[in-house]
């Protein structure tokens, strides 16, 4: 079996790296980076911490508005995909990577595998809620994370197959926690405390880009008594000096650059809590039973707020401030989103196919 796998962001390269680690092991992988993502510390990074291969191929398509990036993508994809003649077209997630290759495999005899199918915020103004829906609907496979994500599906009849084969996330998350207790010595160059300090990360447009939200999240974040690390995205920091932020807060907050995979595991896994706008983020510390103030209105992982381990907040700093002083998730904690074994199920179904 020949898997065409397209990646291009960090959340994506870490759910390729749980899959491709075990679709290796007796089946040929290509894996290609648009490269979406091309900033060094937000990709190459984590292709070595994570052990996946050099890409295969890379588009190099770079920033650009949503269309011309989407749209160099489907181009430069659809000639791979013609040279390639893969059995599988992989695609992670909802970002517009994901749509591209979609759009490109649907005009091929490939099936179409989409890893994360069925999430769902129903806020049709985030791109990546569009992304996944159009993904959804041109996929030939689903791998849905959770029953949740199933039932979305099922209601929206999509044509494909449905699974559910629960979170490669979960996969490799696992994993980078034992690997970051023993490597990472993240914990001691910021000189933090396991349990004493907030993690916290901003980069989704619609708090970056509005000053209002932006500096009501900082404020909010900088007036918490404990340390609070804030590793910031390239354009969270482009936003920050353009709105006369970035002073203020690198005075009263830990501003660092991005954290490897690794050493964000390890500061998520330690934190005494996570204030995130990020999806990924979320989860991943609802893994590592940390609990997460999530700063948005609402959230693909809904899961994680009806257990008691996530906190919706959108960017009111009063409820931020609140959220991050009384979270205190319950002593249960349900595990809606399989047992770790995701990336074995879903290489079983794409053999089946």
């Amino acid at each position: 079996m020949k898997v065409l796998t397209v990646v291009g962001a960090r959340p994506q390269f870490v759910k390729a790296a749980a899959v491709s680690r075990e679709l290796r092991r007796d089946h040929e992988e290509v894996l290609v980076h648009t490269g979406q993502h091309y900033d060094e510390e937000m990709s190459d990074v984590f292709f070595d911490e994570l052990g996946i291969p050099e890409p295969d191929d890379n588009l190099g398509v770079g920033s650009d508005s949503h269309g011309a990036q989407t749209a160099e993508m489907i181009a430069g994809l659809e000639e791979l995909m013609e040279a390639e003649r893969p059995d599988s077209v992989l695609v992670y997630g909802d970002t517009n990577s994901t749509l591209a290759a979609a759009v490109a495999a649907s005009k091929t005899d490939a099936d179409l595998a989409h890893v994360e199918a069925g999430l769902r915020s129903f806020n049709r103004e985030m791109p990546e809620e569009v992304n996944r829906v159009l993904t959804d609907h041109a996929a030939d496979l689903l791998f849905a994370p959770s029953r949740r994500a199933v039932e979305n599906l099922r209601e929206e009849s999509v044509p494909g197959e449905i699974h559910n084969t629960g979170d490669v996330m979960y996969d490799a998350v696992l994993w980078a926690r034992d690997r970051a207790a023993e490597h990472s010595s993240v914990l001691e160059e910021f000189g933090v405390e396991p349990g004493e300090y907030v993690l916290a990360t901003v980069h989704r447009a619609g708090n970056t880009d509005d000053p209002e939200r932006l500096a009501a999240i900082l404020d909010a974040l900088a007036a918490d008594p404990r340390e609070v690390v804030l590793p910031a995205h390239p354009r969270t920091v482009e936003c920050m000096k353009d709105y006369g932020l970035y002073e203020d807060a690198k005075e009263r907050l830990t501003l660092t650059d991005p954290a490897g995979y690794l050493d964000f595991v390890r500061l998520q896994d330690r934190a005494d809590v996570v204030a995130t706008d990020s999806g990924g983020v979320q989860k991943e510390a609802f893994f590592l039973d940390t609990p997460v103030v999530t700063m948005r209105e609402e959230t693909e992982w809904r899961e994680t707020v009806e257990a008691g381990w996530n906190t919706l907040t959108g960017a009111d700093g009063e409820a931020i401030r609140r959220a991050l002083a009384t979270a205190d998730p319950p002593d249960a904690k349900p595990r809606p989103y399989g047992d770790g074994n995701a990336a074995a199920e879903i290489t079983r179904l794409l053999d089946d196919e």
